[in-house]
């Protein structure tokens, strides 16, 4: 079995659980009462909105959950600049607010492409949250909704982000140069 990689740990098990909570805390009271579903972007959010959905009940806020998976990346480290829809949602939105979740948001591409595509099935509203947002990431008005926390320019790998498909399952995040 090949050695791990020396990965730079960007976020700590216990710092990501502790950021997952805090954000929890802030998307709770706008998602209170309402009609919502989150939508999980497929593969690398997967643990993040585990966990985020898992917050979320602890605070008595229980979104419908359903999943997308988009692909721009394949197993490559750069985006390809075109979003795929490889499965799309099981159940309707139409009506329903969205929590659309991602791990990282990057160029925005995949997000935006993501909202629209909701919107077009009758959502009457999209709250964007991300795990984590790079350095260069649209910010303010074009930006996300919701991030846990800011990262570092570097690629990174763990918590369900990958290099090319390897490293998801890391309980933290690290950072490949």
């Amino acid at each position: 079995m090949p050695d791990l990689p020396k990965f730079d740990v960007v976020l700590s098990e216990a710092d990501l659980m502790a950021r997952v909570d805090e954000l929890a805390d802030r998307l709770a009271p706008r998602l209170a009462g309402g009609d919502w579903t989150a939508v999980s972007i497929l593969i690398g959010a997967t643990p993040f909105t585990s966990d985020l959905m898992k917050a979320l009940a602890r605070r008595n806020v229980h979104p419908v959950l359903d999943v997308i998976w988009l692909e721009s990346y394949r197993d490559a480290r750069e985006s390809s600049g075109r979003v795929v829809v490889r499965a799309d949602l099981a159940r309707s939105v139409e009506g329903r607010g969205v929590v659309l979740i991602d791990d990282v948001y990057d160029t925005g591409r995949t997000i935006d492409f993501a909202k629209g595509h909701l919107l077009a099935k009758g959502a009457r509203e999209v709250i964007t949250v991300a795990l984590t947002q790079k350095p260069w990431a649209p910010r303010g008005a074009d930006g996300i909704d919701y991030c846990a926390f800011d990262a570092p320019g570097r690629y990174l790998v763990g918590y369900g982000m990958d290099d090319a498909g390897l490293y998801r399952g890391l309980p933290y995040i690290g950072a490949l140069d």
